[in-house]
């Protein structure tokens, strides 16, 4: 059985979709392992991870209109404001989607699906730095 740990570390721009399939895919290919798991966690609570599409930008778009929606900004009843009023909504986006993803590994690939990416997805308007736990174990 092998094991191997590392960590991504992303710069983000403010919200929007930030993809790390690349590195991810790396990753795995430098592991050695040809069968296992990988787990990739965000250490972070105002941002998480998404398996999305990675085809049509669109799809971040409307994805990214939804969350505006769904948990806007200036919600008059949210109690922590100290830290601006986008990081309540950020905590709560992030609460919605997942802090940590499963992705299995054959033939020393991670399986994604045709057009599926892995993507860092920042809930914050400013820029952050953002790190991504990578483990993977297997053989």
């Amino acid at each position: 059985m092998q094991q191997l740990l590392d960590t991504i570390d992303i710069g983000t721009g403010g919200q929007g979709l930030y993809e790390v399939t690349d590195a991810v895919t790396g990753f795995v290919s430098r592991s050695g392992v040809s069968r296992g798991l990988l787990t990739a966690y965000v250490r972070h609570t105002s941002c998480s991870l998404l398996i999305q599409e990675n085809a049509d930008p669109d799809v971040q778009t409307d994805l990214m209109g939804f969350f505006r929606r769904l948990v806007p900004e200036g919600m008059d009843w949210l109690v922590h404001t100290t830290e601006g009023p986008d990081d309540m909504p950020a905590h709560v986006k992030a609460s919605l989607t997942q802090t940590s993803i499963g992705i299995p590994v054959v033939d020393g690939q991670p399986v994604f699906g045709t057009w599926q990416g892995l993507y860092l997805f920042e809930h914050r308007r400013r820029p952050h730095r953002r790190q991504i736990v990578l483990h993977i174990i297997g053989e």
